[in-house]
This record gives C-alpha cells, sequence and structure tokens, in this order.
C-alpha cells in the first residue's frame, strides 16, 4: 500500500520501528553486545573485552565455521541443481501432475526439520548406501530441507518467463538443448542466484536435523553454538553467533552483487 500524505509517511515510519525494533533490532543488539560483554548481572550485559572473538577465530571455532560454510556451499549447489531440474520438468506437466510435483518438494519443510532428519538417518543407515557417520549424511539433509525452496523459486520465475525468446530461437532453428542453455537458463540467472542465496542462508542457521546426524570432525557452528550455550557459555556463544551471522551476511552479499550483474545482462 502506498501512502502519499506526510502524515501517512510518519505514521508508517513510527510503526515500522515501532514493530522492527523489539522485534528485530533489539534482540540481535543484545546477542552483539552481549558478545564483548564480560558480565551480566542487570538488564543488559556489561564491561568490555574481545577475548571472545579471538577463540571465536581460531581452532574448534573457526574449522566448526569452515564446515558450515563447505556444508552449506555443497547443499546449495545440489539442492539448486536438483530444484532447478525439478522445475524445468514441471514446466511442461499437466496441471494435476505439476501439484502433486509441488506438494512432494515442499513436503520436507511442511514437516519438523528434526523428522527430516531422522527420515536420513534411518534410509541411509544400512547397506546399500550407509552414510551414517560420514559428513555426507549431513549435506544430504541439509540439501533435501532447502530444495523446496529452490524449487518454488525458479518454478515461480519460469512461470514469469516470455515464452516468446523461446519461440523465436526455436523459429529459427534452435534445438531445445541450445534454447535451454543458452536462452532460457540465462534469462533465470536472476532467480537461480537469488535462490541460491536463499539456500545457503537456510543451511548456514540449521541446527535440529544436524544434531541428529553430524559425526565426531564435522560439526558445524550452529551446533558448537548450542554447546556453548548449554554450558553457560552466553558470552562465547553470542561471539560465535555474530561469527555466524557477519559469514553469512557477507556470502550473501556476494551473491546479490552477482544477481545484479545477471539483471543487467
Amino acid at each position: 500500500m502506498l501512502v502519499h500524505s506526510r502524515k501517512g509517511k510518519w505514521a508508517a515510519w513510527v510503526l515500522f520501528l515501532v514493530l522492527f525494533l523489539p522485534l528485530f533490532a533489539l534482540p540481535l543488539l543484545v546477542i552483539l553486545a552481549a558478545s564483548f560483554a564480560t558480565n551480566w548481572s542487570s538488564v543488559l550485559p556489561s564491561g568490555f573485552t574481545t577475548g571472545h572473538y579471538d577463540a571465536a577465530t581460531r581452532g574448534e571455532a573457526l574449522q566448526a565455521l569452515t564446515t558450515s560454510l563447505v556444508t552449506a556451499l555443497t547443499a546449495s549447489l545440489l539442492a539448486l541443481a536438483v530444484g532447478t531440474w525439478a522445475a524445468l520438468a514441471a514446466s511442461g506437466l499437466k496441471r494435476r501432475q505439476r501439484r502433486f510435483l509441488d506438494a512432494l518438494f515442499v513436503l520436507p519443510v511442511a514437516v519438523p526439520s528434526v523428522v527430516v532428519g531422522l527420515a536420513v538417518l534411518v534410509a541411509f543407515s544400512k547397506p546399500p548406501l550407509l552414510l551414517n557417520g560420514t559428513r555426507s549424511i549431513v549435506i544430504l539433509a541439509h540439501a533435501v530441507l532447502v530444495t523446496a525452496f529452490a524449487y518454488q523459486s525458479v518454478s515461480a520465475a519460469i512461470a514469469r518467463l516470455d515464452p516468446a525468446y523461446e519461440q523465436a530461437a526455436a523459429s529459427l532453428g534452435a534445438r531445445p538443448s541450445y534454447v535451454l542453455w543458452r536462452v532460457k537458463l540465462p534469462l533465470l540467472l536472476p532467480s537461480l542466484t537469488a535462490a541460491a542465496g536463499l539456500c545457503f542462508a537456510l543451511s548456514m542457521g540449521e541446527l535440529s536435523a544436524t544434531m541428529m546426524l553430524y559425526p565426531p570432525g564435522w560439526t558445524p557452528l550452529p551446533v558448537l553454538i548450542y554447546a556453548a550455550t548449554d554450558r553457560g557459555a552466553l558470552f562465547a556463544g553470542s561471539a560465535l553467533a555474530v561469527v555466524l551471522m557477519t559469514a553469512t551476511l557477507l556470502a550473501l552479499l556476494a551473491v546479490s552483487r552477482v544477481r545484479t550483474k545477471a539483471s543487467y545482462r
């Protein structure tokens, strides 16, 4: 809804600040303050130290951050490939078949992620495909959880594509594979990068399914944050959370730059 009057704009800004600050900004600012604090004896943390970040950027914490980045990147690429392929295939199906495929891909996000983790654990704990105790099962679970978002994003972009581009290429004698790689996918590139960024961010913060599956030596950062806060190390856990948020935001910023360049192509 567009607001044109001066009073209406001020009212919209006041409403935005009233809702945004206590619900979104304030909790994040408290975490940021706690990451530099030495004690918490009043409403807000107090004291100042950078020691928590020294521990959060080396040793086990740095390894956990690397694990999260590798897991999120691999799972996002896998989800993007599967989701894009399925969305392209669904665009040629009849309405009833497409609705069934939509429901199939949405199913992993319609149930709690811990259920997905348990399903993956049970399915891949026995031969012929034994993945239990390996890093692959964590990546697979993350891919299952985020593929639905890639599929939905690409499906929505395909529905908005003008078929005239494909028809013009086909009328000039282009083969279907050429139309796909040189016409359709370049037009979908902004949506593909947006879907990849969304999948990456969701994978970076995934905890429930990861807790059930991660093997020794492959501990993602959210698990380390949970372990730190569970034993009462709130300040160290806050520093780890800030590191996780910063890494995710930097990755999303890089993806947004790619998306912007793709939009201008």
